[in-house]
């Protein structure tokens, strides 16, 4: 089931890319960036005008930077993510079948896992190094329960290295295998959680970009101290916020597909409830959506979960439960996941249709080593190089720099970019921008699809 998982989705994804289907940010800010770390330069990415860890506290992309001495495809990245989610079935699988003692029914979560429709839409969503902690938290769950230390600290200190708000999973974790497996350890590691998270926030990632909490326009009522304060003093209005937009059913659909099995005993399925909180409250709405790769990490707490519950019903009522899973999961596979044969589809470009084709040509123009300003999927496959945009950028600021927000000025770099690649067909806004900067220009190369310009 890994292998066909890992081949099924690095095809898909590599397809996508091909036509054109990924974009500056979610990829081609990643390739950049370790791009530059493998060429010895530092990983100041243009495409979104912050460091590469300014951005998220993403140390595990140094683990990536061998692979770009060796391989030259773009398409690397989605190859690698899409093997490392397939492995999160493995950690799954061991523990179902120690904490079970059934092969059978744990091969049966391993498939529940990769059916879960997070993962595969998570799969799907260009590349995040987020994708890699379904598979670390859930090695870490299976070498507490087996006492595999060394592979648990191993598991802790990769997830640390993924992501700054993963201790919203690893305290919990860490209570729990202290209640569970061993005091020290467990305490240890929430303590260690919450020192790195803290770190990253206030020290690292402020020292990269000047901001300490970059995302708080994403907690509502005014912040923190707003959110507290509704809580205690409005509680009709927090409830009327929760049951808004598509929230309810978000947590309809995490939950659903391991049939709500994990409630006849929650203490390891509870290990997610804070970080399925935080993207329930969340006013940015990719957080609560199966779409995105906020909620992978959500994932393993609930299959593992469910597993942990299973052991407790009685042998005849664990056949029972374990077919109310494997039905709860086909079901929600079908209807939510974008495995093949399920309901929903998605649509792409191939890499043979002709406005592919044409902007691999109007690409093939531009030299290796030039400053370019390009439209937005075209930059995912020009990203490495030292300096590139995405259009607008830098004639005019535009999801640029710490303050997302900011914008309308023209960028320090303007006068430095050689080449720029756009449609030929622009919207009124992206045309005002490039009226006021086309005459610094001419055309050199032109196709029924895109048009290349070079600095006169």
């Amino acid at each position: 089931m890994v292998v066909l998982y890992a081949t099924y989705f690095s095809q898909r994804t590599v397809g996508v890319h091909n036509g054109l289907g990924t974009s500056a940010f979610d990829f081609g800010l990643y390739d950049q960036g370790i791009w530059l770390l493998s060429r010895g330069h530092s990983p100041f990415v243009t495409l979104m005008g912050r460091n590469l860890f300014g951005d998220h506290s993403s140390f595990i992309l140094l683990l990536l930077v061998p692979l770009y001495w060796i391989f030259s495809t773009t398409s690397l990245l989605f190859i690698v993510q899409s093997i490392v989610v397939a492995c999160g079935a493995l950690p799954v699988y061991w523990f179902a079948r120690q904490r079970l003692r059934s092969e059978p029914q744990a091969a049966v979560m391993a498939a529940v896992y990769l059916l879960h429709p997070s993962i595969g839409w998570t799969n799907l969503e260009n590349f995040h190094p987020d994708a890699a902690l379904g598979t670390f938290v859930a090695l870490a769950i299976w070498a507490a329960y087996a006492g595999k230390w060394r592979w648990y600290w191993v598991a802790v200190v990769l997830a640390l290295s993924v992501k700054e708000d993963v201790a919203f999973v690893l305290i919990p974790l860490g209570l729990w295998v202290a209640m569970k497996a061993d005091k020290k350890r467990g305490l240890i590691t929430s303590v260690l959680s919450l020192a790195t998270m803290t770190a990253m926030f206030l020290v690292v990632m402020r020292s990269f970009t000047g901001v300490t909490f970059r995302n708080s326009w994403r907690i509502p009522f005014g912040g923190i101290g707003g959110l507290v304060k509704t809580t205690f003093t409005q509680p009709t209005k927090l409830i009327a916020y929760l049951w808004s937009e598509d929230r309810p059913a978000y947590v309809w659909q995490m939950l659903a597909p391991v049939g709500f099995l994990f409630l006849y005993e929650p203490s390891l399925a509870a290990v997610g409830v804070v970080m399925l909180a935080s993207n329930v409250v969340s006013t940015f709405w990719y957080q609560h959506s199966i779409h995105y790769h906020y909620s992978i990490i959500i994932v393993p707490c609930i299959v593992m979960g469910t597993v942990w519950a299973l052991a407790k019903f009685s042998q005849p009522a664990r056949r029972w439960a374990s077919a109310c899973i494997v039905v709860s999961a086909l079901v929600c596979g079908y209807l939510w996941s974008p495995m093949p044969l399920a309901r929903t589809t998605t649509t792409h470009w191939t890499s043979q249709m002709p406005q592919v084709v044409a902007a691999r040509e109007s690409i093939s123009r531009v030299p290796d080593d030039a400053v370019v300003a390009a439209f937005h999927p075209l930059t995912a496959h020009m990203a490495r190089r030292v300096t590139i945009y995405s259009f607008p950028n830098p004639f005019t600021r535009n999801l640029y720099g710490p303050d997302v927000f900011a914008g309308g000025d023209r960028l320090p770099g303007a006068d430095a970019v050689e080449y720029v690649i756009l449609p030929v067909t622009l919207d009124e806004e992206a045309q005002k921008v490039w009226n006021a900067e086309k005459d610094r220009f001419r055309i050199v190369d032109q196709n029924g699809w895109w048009v290349v310009y070079q600095r006169n």
